[in-house]
């Protein structure tokens, strides 16, 4: 019988077993995951969760890995991957033999190097967001260190609590990468709108810290007095376990387009994973739970011995106040947006479009069931006159 071990016991893991189990699978299967329960999805961690909606985040009911005869090992950190002997060692000094090994040990906060960061609240886990609620729940003034996806859904639902919230950007607009000024400029103002103190230009130099936590910050110009203080920069994929056993990493486990590595015994999937894209002819690495339940599936079939690879386009989605959107598609940085619809009412289509008029990126905000056509749009040379908001 062959033998499955999957280190990582988030969204890319549930979903593989699943399929493969759903599909017939008889290999034995173990999933090891480092925290206290069963997989569970993220988004709503800094969205319902942070909102007090009653949301439960399990993936599958504790029931289906019994049902299922799937090992599943909770509270257990994977310390050694033994290629030459094909075996998993845990922290516990339990040894697991494997035929495959799927590593899908996603990605942590990045933490900066500054005097007291390590103190700060992150979100990532449950844990973590029962500590952002807490917080919350205090009142006082949250300070939150970094303008993308998380800290201004984090920024949204504390101003829904009506706690006074304060967001240090180091760049001019929130997310401008991504959007560009005209989009990042309209998700400034909305937030501010709503009373959030968005400073942007901002250089963090310190997270100061009292005796029972953080109370402030220090800039390259002032200092900011807070209750709680919230990092939010990103995340950086998981990769000491693959490192150690001498994988190529490169801002994640190196894969190609069906999520192997140069070992023909261990794949990667999820967060961790910068796996080949036979679309967009590139790597990408992505970190949302649309990529996640994607390549769970699509490494089960792998691993089923089906014709799949890792071809499809890079999803996303937000809701903050009144803005709730869809994204997909790769933009590059000198792309020009097109926006189509009503702006201040968030509800419009914004369309991504290269030198050649060719579509590399499409946004729906507050139109819906729209996403796929945008998807299809997605490659292909428009004539822009023509662009509309779809409905």
């Amino acid at each position: 019988m062959e033998r499955l071990v999957i280190v990582g016991a988030g969204l890319a893991a549930a979903k593989a077993v699943e399929r493969l189990r759903e599909e017939g699978y008889e290999g034995s299967v173990t999933v090891v995951g480092a925290e206290d329960r069963a997989p569970y999805e993220r988004p709503p961690l800094s969205n319902d969760l942070l909102l007090g909606k009653d949301t439960d985040p399990t993936v599958l009911g504790e029931s289906w890995w019994t049902e299922n005869d799937v090992r599943l090992l909770t509270g257990a950190r994977a310390a050694e991957l033994d290629r030459g002997n094909g075996r998993v060692r845990l922290e516990s000094g339990e040894w697991l033999d494997y035929d495959l090994v799927v590593l899908a040990t996603g990605a942590e906060p990045r933490v900066p190097d500054l005097p007291g960061a390590d103190r700060a609240l992150y979100l990532r886990t449950l844990e973590d967001k029962d500590r952002v609620l807490e917080a919350i729940g205090a009142g006082g003034r949250l300070v939150i260190v970094g303008a993308g996806w998380i800290g201004l859904e984090v920024a949204a639902a504390a101003r829904s609590h009506d706690v006074e919230v304060t967001v240090l950007e180091r760049d001019d607009l929130p997310l401008q990468k991504v959007l560009g000024d005209e989009l990042a400029t309209h998700l400034a103002e909305l937030h501010r709108s709503h009373g959030v103190d968005l400073r942007t230009g901002v250089t963090v130099e310190e997270v100061l810290v009292g005796a029972e936590g953080p109370v402030g910050v220090r800039t390259a110009d002032e200092t900011i007095d807070a209750d709680h203080v919230l990092v939010a920069i990103g995340a950086v994929p998981s990769v000491a376990l693959a490192e150690a056993a001498g994988l190529e990493v490169d801002d994640g486990i190196v894969v190609d387009e069906w999520f192997q590595t140069q070992d023909e015994h261990v794949l990667a999937i999820g967060d961790v994973a910068n796996a080949w894209n036979v679309t967009l002819q590139d790597r990408l690495r992505v970190e949302h739970w649309d990529n996640a339940i994607r390549q769970g599936r699509a490494v089960a079939d792998v691993l089923l011995g089906r014709d799949t690879v890792h071809d499809w386009l890079p999803y996303f989605y937000t809701d903050q106040f009144e803005f709730s959107m869809e994204y997909v598609g790769r933009p590059g940085s000198q792309d020009a947006v097109e926006i189509r619809g009503d702006l201040a009412a968030n509800e419009f289509i914004a369309y991504w479009l290269d030198a050649e008029s060719r579509v590399t990126a499409g946004m729906n905000v507050g139109i819906w069931d729209v996403n796929e056509t945008l998807r299809q749009l997605v490659g292909t040379t428009v004539d822009r006159s023509e662009l509309g908001d779809l409905r």
